[in-house]
């Protein structure tokens, strides 16, 4: 069979390819390495943009001279010994309750890059950075894996990284998304993110180690992190109706 990855031709992604992407996400939405390809398509001046941003950060000499951020988020006997309430007790908990590990990105946007843009060592390191806080990003923001809560995070992170591969998917996986689920105010929820993610503190600044054993309102207060209460409330209500609906098909001009 034909690979169809921008891999397979040896050049970097380009908008085709990132349209392409982002119908086989919507096909299968946990092959996530297709974000990967889809930012990278889109991402080149915003990419250096955040990078130039971080190097100006008051925490840029401390982030540069860290371990990677991995090394303390794989480290599940570190994690469980934090505080009760601190955000890495809450990091732990969510891994283990979506049955998910910090290693699966990586897997994903090694799958999902080309490799073929010109970076610095840096440059990479602050990029797997921000990829390996996904989660973390998840956690505090109080978004959930579903589908919903996935667009409205994308709508956070698109306001902190400002890649406009975020907006795409957003467009195609909201449309499905409210194809699907007709009776809720998805594009709501979306706008909160948002207004959240403008709100906020620049997060691919933050130290994680430090702030991974302080209770988690308090880091939520510090970085100006608000509650996602459009989204909750869309939440409680689908609870009692199975969930939020994605899995079933919908073509591309639906």
């Amino acid at each position: 069979m034909e690979n169809n990855s921008p891999n397979s031709v040896n050049k970097a992604p380009n908008i085709f390819d990132a349209i392409m992407a982002v119908k086989r996400l919507i096909a299968d939405k946990e092959d996530t390495s297709q974000v990967f390809t889809i930012l990278e398509a889109l991402g080149k001046r915003s990419s250096a943009k955040s990078w130039h941003r971080y190097k100006k950060h008051p925490n840029y000499s401390i982030l540069s001279d860290q371990p990677s951020l991995m090394n303390f988020l794989c480290n599940q006997k570190w994690l469980s010994s934090l505080p009760e309430g601190s955000l890495g007790q809450h990091y732990y908990a969510f891994l283990k309750n979506e049955n998910i590990s910090a290693e699966g990105l990586v897997d994903a946007s090694d799958k999902g890059f080309s490799g073929l843009r010109e970076l610095t060592n840096q440059e990479v390191k602050f990029h797997q950075r921000q990829r390996d806080a996904h989660d973390l990003w998840h956690v505090l923001s109080g978004y959930g894996r579903d589908p919903l809560g996935e667009l409205c995070l994308l709508a956070v992170t698109y306001r902190l990284l400002g890649n406009p591969g975020f907006l795409l998917i957003i467009l195609f996986g909201g449309k499905h998304v409210n194809k699907l689920n007709p009776n809720i105010k998805i594009w709501s929820a979306v706008r909160e993110g948002f207004r959240h993610g403008r709100n906020m503190a620049w997060l691919p600044g933050v130290d994680w180690k430090e702030v991974l054993p302080r209770p988690i309102d308090e880091v939520r207060s510090m970085l100006n992190i608000q509650t996602p209460e459009i989204y909750q409330d869309i939440i409680k209500t689908m609870q009692s109706q199975g969930g939020i609906l994605f899995d079933k098909q919908l073509s591309a001009a639906e």
